[in-house]
């Protein structure tokens, strides 16, 4: 019996070229909206520069850097390009063999966990076979140039490997109609109506950004605070120029009588920790007997420049915990602090243990760095002459724009932060799925001059607190005087706070620190809810002693979610218990619902 043959569709040529008309067309106008920052200012260009220009000025003289090292040697500039040439001549050797019919090895391969070569036609055709390849080896050839570069100091080489990092990613054959294949193929049986599609999504997210580009991750409009995002039942019940103070709502009939503040960066938005009530973590304290109170801070604008690390720290920490005291009659707390939210609170306990105050009486830190000697890639960011540059811009309106941080987070991971968005927006046309995390990611917070400024310095350039020189309203803080009972968690994968970070700076405090590293990443590994849905296990060691690879070798693995973990041994500092307190029903009367106000602030 006879196979029916089913032949390749042919593209629609008439349909492709309208499409490519109104194309042209669609881009002359999304070209003119990002003029419109411009224009509206009465500037004739060229003039000022675009956001993001001083990085690219820091990428190409980091760069020109390292290539100058290679060029003072011509010898070892020459067997590093002999390298290159036997490997393109390897890969030719190998598509020779491949056309005569035979299988070859490829040359180099993808790894394991990159996902922008998935595609069964980055191998099954000869012609993006050799493309896909080509890119890894210059990719991974430049790689080892900077990473064998002589004369260069380490900051130097870090900036440079994260630089080309970026253009790398940048210049990915898989972002690229014509030379993807997948994209190609869509492109030819759409007619184009796809980069249509993306064009206009493209010139919508030029006009949101006010003439800068905001790359869309999620469907923003999909979500509503107390409904979709910071679900968890509970009320403001204080409130000043920096902060709302929340406490919320019990479930269960008696709580433990020591109280919990929580202590989020201010660099996001806290609601991370109350996404959905499947994963919030604060939802879930509560239903475990703990009074929970949770600081939303302001996003701040011009009327805050001032507002330095002393501020957040008296006006925030402090004044809560004066709050939690009239609003439940408890002079002791718990707490806990979230990425820069935990080095905020590390600095009051060096200042309370400085000056007698002994408030609080455990810390829980989650992803958080005391000691910035191995704080990862955005380091980058922080030397004097970058750091001058980001004073600079913030002189100018009293803070730092929240897409700058947001931008400087998406390149600690550009792969799957940008270009995959970049991709799937502007070429295939497809508007990215509603998710909650990536919508919390996108609804950025400012940066008060003073206090960013202050960070910068006294942690990512100098290091300062670690090293007992930061000091704070007069007084030189210490961590070797913090005494109270600490929990420390990391996890394996952070790009923001590294595990190793975490675990050196477990070492500056002076009493107990039970060290833990949890799977997954920076959100990922925190977020981990138990039960079902727990995706990653983790480590338990104890203190935190010795080289941090041997703690891992010698920690004990654990299934499931740290949260339980965390709980029972938050219980075992303060056992006792009372009846549950009603949020406004203290000393402090009901402001509003949870979330408040402050949280739906928008950059």
């Amino acid at each position: 019996m006879a196979t029916e043959q089913t032949n390749p569709a042919v593209p629609d040529f008439e349909t492709i070229a309208r499409n490519a008309n109104q194309l042209a067309e669609v881009f002359r106008q999304s070209a003119a909206a990002s003029l419109k920052p411009f224009e509206q200012a009465g500037v004739q260009l060229p003039g000022p520069k675009l956001q993001g220009s001083d990085e690219i000025d820091e990428m190409t003289r980091t760069l020109t850097r390292v290539a100058e090292t290679w060029l003072k040697d011509p010898e070892k500039a020459l067997q590093a390009q002999t390298k290159l040439s036997q490997s393109f001549a390897a890969l030719w050797a190998s598509t020779l063999t491949r056309m005569q019919g035979a299988a070859p090895v490829p040359v180099v391969q993808p790894e394991a966990k990159d996902k922008r070569f998935a595609h069964a036609d980055w191998s099954a055709n000869p012609i993006f076979d050799v493309i896909k390849q080509s890119y890894l080896i210059l990719g991974r050839w430049a790689e080892e140039m900077v990473e064998t570069a002589d004369g260069i100091d380490e900051h130097t080489r870090h900036k440079a490997e994260f630089y080309l990092r970026q253009l790398l990613s940048a210049y990915s054959p898989s972002n690229f109609v014509m030379t993807n294949p997948e994209l190609l193929r869509q492109t030819l049986e759409e007619g184009g109506a796809n980069l249509m599609r993306g064009m206009k999504m493209l010139q919508e997210d030029l006009e949101a950004g006010a003439g800068q580009l905001r790359v869309r991750q999620t469907d923003i409009t999909a979500f509503t605070f107390g409904k979709d995002v910071a679900v968890t039942p509970g009320e403001v019940i204080f409130r000043n120029d920096l902060m709302e103070l929340i406490q919320y709502t019990p479930t269960t009939e008696t709580v433990l009588k020591r109280p919990l503040l929580i202590v989020p960066p201010w660099i996001n938005k806290y609601y991370i920790l109350d996404l959905n009530p499947q994963k919030s973590f604060i939802g879930w304290m509560v239903s475990q007997g703990i009074t929970v109170f949770v600081i939303s801070w302001v996003n701040p604008d011009e009327r805050h420049r001032d507002k330095d690390f002393e501020s957040y720290m008296r006006e925030g920490i402090e004044t809560a915990i004066d709050m939690i005291g009239v609003a439940t009659g408890e002079t002791e707390v718990a707490a806990a602090g979230y990425c820069v939210g935990g080095t905020l609170l590390a600095v009051t306990l060096a200042y309370q243990a400085a000056t007698g105050n002994r408030r609080i009486q455990s810390a829980t830190f989650l992803t958080t760095q005391v000691d910035f000697t191995h704080a990862g890639d955005l380091k980058v960011f922080a030397d004097e002459n970058q750091i001058k540059g980001i004073e600079s811009r913030m002189a100018e309106r009293g803070y730092l724009d929240g897409s700058r941080m947001s931008n400087a987070f998406n390149m600690l991971r550009p792969n799957d932060l940008i270009w995959s968005y970049v991709v799937n927006n502007y070429v295939r046309g497809k508007a990215p799925q509603a998710f909650d995390l990536l919508y919390w990611n996108a609804d950025a917070t400012r940066m008060p001059a003073a206090n960013h400024s202050f960070y910068l310095r006294n942690c990512y350039l100098n290091n300062t607190l670690s090293k007992g020189q930061m000091v704070i309203g007069n007084v030189r803080l210490d961590m070797k005087k913090v005494k109270i009972p600490v929990f420390n968690l990391a996890t394996r994968e952070d790009h923001i706070a590294p595990a190793l970070s975490v675990f050196e700076g477990s070492k500056k405090f002076g009493g107990p620190v039970d060290y833990v590293l949890a799977g997954s990443g920076h959100i990922a590994g925190v977020v981990n809810p138990p039960g079902k849905k727990a995706k990653y296990g983790f480590r338990t060691g104890g203190p935190a002693k010795g080289r941090f690879e041997e703690w891992v070798e010698r920690a004990t693995e654990h299934e499931g979610s740290w949260w339980p973990y965390w709980a029972k041994w938050l219980e075992e500092q303060a056992p006792e218990r009372v009846p549950a307190r009603i949020p406004g029903a203290g000393g402090l009367p009901a402001l509003e619902p949870a979330p408040g106000s402050y949280v739906r602030m928008k950059a």
